[in-house]
């Protein structure tokens, strides 16, 4: 008894001290979570019984995972504490060793909702950067031997996800070995499987293509894709609420670059631009 009172304590500053690192009021929170803002009061307060279920819900719109807000405390505890005592130098010297910059040993990862501009602006990035361009969906569609479409019909959401995790995990592990930098395209929905997400953050440089829903729209559109449209009355609005949804877990990205307010050049040379200064902070000689 006295152990689930410690982890839900634990559990509750953990969920406040997140919701406060990004912005949100408790009641936005809530509203993101789908949960009662009493209810997540009361899990602040150590004092809400949270079902698995709810729970990741909440970790998920909070960009992060179950475990992770259940963690036990230990090392990583005693690291932060030590991080705190370290000064902004000794800081800034760890962050650019835990995050490489693609120098040839690290992917750059384009988020964004279809229509953001990943397949236009992705392959000129990696011209621009000397290196070769990769959508994630394709991937996971040639591991699985079938359309996406297929995938999930016949195996489920869960399965897709599961198989979405293995696949990028195994293209960022091959991905350390090429001599040449990758630009990555992931699919929309990535960011909301908290895991991956935390995956990909860790080992690639993350770009958010920010672009106004009606770009969203109109770029479907465009290239020909009906299925926005079809059967769906208030399909505008649905997709202008699923951006909404997902732009906090987006902006967590390490850039962002607004497509509806550029062209696809220009936002490739700013990703560049971006990853020669991050190059720029790694130790000399560091190949990841």
């Amino acid at each position: 008894m006295q152990y689930t009172a410690i982890m839900l304590s634990r559990l509750g500053e953990r969920v406040r001290a997140r919701r406060k690192a990004l912005g949100w009021t408790a009641r936005e929170a809530a509203r993101r979570a789908g949960l009662s803002p009493r209810f997540l009061a009361d899990i602040e307060a150590g004092r809400g019984n949270v079902s698995v279920r709810n729970l990741a819900r909440l970790a998920g719109a909070l960009g992060t995972s179950a475990g992770t807000l259940l963690a036990p405390e230990g090392i990583r505890h005693r690291m932060a504490a030590r991080l705190d005592e370290m000064s902004e130098a000794e800081l800034s010297s760890i962050a650019g060793a835990l995050r490489p910059g693609p120098d040839g040993t690290r992917v750059v990862a384009l988020l964004g909702l279809r229509g953001a501009g990943k397949s236009t602006v992705g392959p000129r990035l990696a011209r621009a950067l000397g290196g070769s361009f990769h959508e994630l969906d394709a991937l996971i569609e040639e591991r699985a031997g079938m359309r996406l479409g297929q995938l999930f019909s016949l195996h489920g959401e869960a399965h897709f996800r599961d198989l979405e995790h293995r696949v990028l995990d195994g293209f960022l592990a091959e991905a350390r070995a090429r001599a040449a930098p990758t630009v990555l395209a992931t699919g929309g929905s990535l960011v909301t499987a908290p895991e991956t997400y935390a995956l990909l953050r860790r080992r690639a440089f993350t770009v958010w293509l920010k672009a106004r829903p009606e770009d969203h729209w109109s770029r479907v559109v465009a290239q020909g894709d009906i299925r926005p449209m079809k059967g769906r009355r208030r399909a505008k609005e649905e997709l202008r609420q699923l951006l909404a949804r997902r732009e906090p877990l987006y902006a967590m990205a390490d850039l962002t670059v607004d497509t509806s307010a550029t062209t696809p050049a220009a936002a490739a040379d700013a990703i560049r631009r971006a990853c020669a200064r991050e190059s720029s902070r790694l130790p000399a000689g560091y190949r990841g």
